[in-house]
């Protein structure tokens, strides 16, 4: 996915704010997320972040565009952790690089629960390059 670094998004030196990484990073991984199954206006399940990190590699300027590329690392019983790259597209230099680790979740129960066995195929086939069921989880 391409991210065009916006204005508002960089801190008083001209650099894009820490902060905004962390967005980058959630805009890839839902857009990710959506496209094996997950429904995050169902409100009985979904994927709650547990963890994320960043690791600034490079500065980044207003208007740059960003390359942001999210690959699957670990699938779990109840998580998936995924990696996101950070590009400047025009240079092809590494910006940032980060990690995060969602948990598939029952909202009613308040728990973390097991991610379905559909869902998760198509996890790891995403992750193997492979062909993906059409299908949603709700």
């Amino acid at each position: 996915m391409d991210i065009k670094v916006r204005f508002g998004e960089t801190d008083m030196l001209g650099h894009i704010n820490n902060t905004s990484y962390f967005k980058y990073m959630e805009e890839t991984r839902i857009e990710f997320l959506q496209t094996w199954g997950a429904d995050f206006r169902s409100g009985q399940f979904t994927f709650i972040l547990a963890s994320a990190k960043c690791d600034f590699i490079r500065q980044g300027y207003f208007g740059q565009t960003l390359e942001v590329d999210t690959k699957v690392v670990k699938i779990g019983r109840t998580s998936v952790t995924l990696s996101t790259e950070m590009v400047e597209k025009e240079s092809g230099d590494m910006i940032a690089k980060g990690e995060a680790t969602v948990v598939y979740f029952d909202v009613r129960k308040q728990k973390p629960t097991v991610i379905p066995e559909r869902m998760k195929s198509n996890i790891e086939a995403d992750s193997q390059g492979g062909e993906r069921d059409e299908c949603t989880f709700s």
